[in-house]
């Protein structure tokens, strides 16, 4: 277990790491807010900050699902939207590496 949460662990950080806009960082920070969240919530919650499409949120939380992990999907219905929430043993970790990316932003300031 220990050798899956540390690959998840160096797949989060470089996801994060190329965060040019912040865009993946707030993604990742809406998640931590809200405990269920479809595409849709998270297209309203971000749509007014960044210039980004509906599909590309969708996409973007795709990726954030399967490649790196930390997502679990559900639904409640086939009529509903998917719902995703962050997996509790993860939350710590993204906290940590939003943490050291946000001290690290205003170091360079």
């Amino acid at each position: 277990m220990d050798s899956i949460r540390s690959k998840i662990k160096q797949r989060l950080q470089k996801f994060v790491e190329l965060d040019t806009s912040g865009l993946r960082s707030s993604v990742l920070s809406f998640f931590l807010k809200e405990k269920n969240v479809t595409v849709d919530d998270l297209y309203e919650a971000i749509k007014t900050k960044f210039n980004i499409s509906r599909s590309s949120v969708a996409s973007m939380v795709g990726y954030i699902h399967s490649k790196l992990g930390i997502l679990r999907a559900y639904k409640e219905s086939y009529k509903t939207h998917m719902v995703y929430t962050l997996k509790d043993e993860y939350v710590d970790l993204i906290k940590s590496i939003l943490y050291s990316k946000y001290r690290s932003a205003n170091l360079e300031t």
